[in-house]
C-alpha cells in the first residue's frame, strides 16, 4: 500500500504569517496581556498550543471584561468598526490578517466608496466574510450559491463589483460569476480566491481521482478544509474528514493499494506527519 501527500497541503502563507506574529508579540511582550481576537487560525490544535504559551482567544462578547493590552487581529481580518473600537479601548492593535484578505478590504472600500455595489461571494456566516463586509461603505450583497443569483434585488444596469471569499470552491464561483454574465448583470469581477486555495484544491481532486482512500486533515471551523473534503469526496467515496489523529477510525482492507492524504491551509505540519507515519506503519 502507498501513501502519498497532495502538495501543496497543510499551512498557506497567510496562516503561517498569522502564527509566527502571535508567536514573536508573545516573545517579545512578556508581562503584558496578549489576546487574539478570535481563534487567530480555525485550527483549535494550534489555538490552544499558543493559548498555554500566553494568547489567549478571545469572543466579541467578552471584550467588555478584558483589561487593554495587545489585541492581535485573526487571519481572517475584522471589520473596519472593530479596529477603531478595540483602539478606542486602549488596545494595541497588531494586524494579523491575511494579506489576500487585505487585499479584499481595500477593493471593496474603494469600489463602494465610489458609490457601486459589492457582491460577497462565500459564507455569510464566516469571520472572513463578516471583515469583508465591514469594510464596505454601503450594505453589500452576500451569496453561496448558483440558485442565490435568482434571489438578487439590483437594476441591472448598476455597476456591481464581485469579489469572493478567498477560502471558496472556485468551480463554484465560476458557475456564479457565469450565471450573472447570462442573466445581464453589468459587473467587474475579481477573482479574490487565494492561489494557495486553489492550488489546494486542485491537488486534492487530481489526488482523490487515483486514490482508493482520501483523508482530509483540518480544523471543524476550517471553511477551506471543508471545501477541500467536498472535493476529495465527489472524487473518491471514501474519504474522511478528521482534525487529529485521534479522530482517525480506518477499515483499510488489502485491496486498497494508494491512500491519499491533504490538509487544510491551517493544519500544522507535525499533525500531516503524524497521520501519515501512522497510516504508513499501522496499515
Amino acid at each position: 500500500m502507498k501513501v502519498e501527500i497532495a502538495n501543496p497541503s497543510g499551512f498557506c502563507f497567510g496562516v503561517d504569517k498569522a502564527v509566527r506574529t502571535v508567536r514573536e508579540t508573545i516573545e517579545e511582550n512578556a508581562g503584558v496581556p496578549i489576546y487574539t481576537y478570535g481563534p487567530i487560525i480555525h485550527n483549535e490544535s494550534v489555538v490552544n498550543e499558543l493559548a498555554g504559551k500566553g494568547a489567549r482567544a478571545v469572543a466579541e462578547d467578552e471584550i467588555d471584561s478584558i483589561e487593554p493590552g495587545i489585541m492581535i487581529i485573526r487571519s481572517h481580518g475584522v471589520s473596519k468598526a472593530v479596529c477603531e473600537d478595540l483602539e478606542r479601548r486602549g488596545h494595541k492593535i497588531v494586524d494579523a490578517t491575511c494579506p489576500f484578505v487585505k487585499r479584499i478590504h481595500r477593493i471593496v472600500d474603494k469600489e463602494s466608496a465610489e458609490g457601486k455595489t459589492v457582491l460577497i461571494v462565500g459564507n455569510p456566516n464566516h469571520p472572513e466574510v463578516q471583515g469583508i463586509k465591514g469594510w464596505c461603505n454601503s450594505e453589500p450583497l452576500i451569496i453561496e450559491t448558483v440558485e442565490d443569483v435568482d434571489g438578487l434585488n439590483v437594476e441591472r444596469d448598476r455597476e456591481i463589483c464581485v469579489v469572493s471569499q478567498t477560502t471558496f470552491n472556485y468551480k463554484k464561483f465560476e458557475n456564479i460569476v457565469e450565471k450573472l454574465e447570462k442573466l445581464g448583470y453589468y459587473i467587474n469581477v475579481v477573482n479574490t480566491i487565494c492561489n494557495a486555495t486553489e492550488e489546494r484544491q486542485q491537488a486534492a481532486a487530481m489526488l482523490a481521482k487515483k486514490a482508493d482512500c482520501m483523508i482530509v486533515i483540518g480544523g471543524s471551523r476550517s471553511s477551506n478544509s471543508r471545501k477541500l473534503f467536498e472535493i476529495c469526496e465527489n472524487e473518491c467515496k471514501d474519504t474522511y474528514f478528521i482534525q487529529t489523529l485521534d479522530d482517525l477510525h480506518l477499515d483499510i482492507t488489502k485491496s486498497v493499494g494508494l491512500v491519499g492524504i491533504t490538509a487544510g491551509a491551517s493544519t500544522p505540519n507535525n499533525i500531516i506527519e503524524e497521520v501519515q507515519n501512522y497510516v504508513r506503519n499501522e496499515f
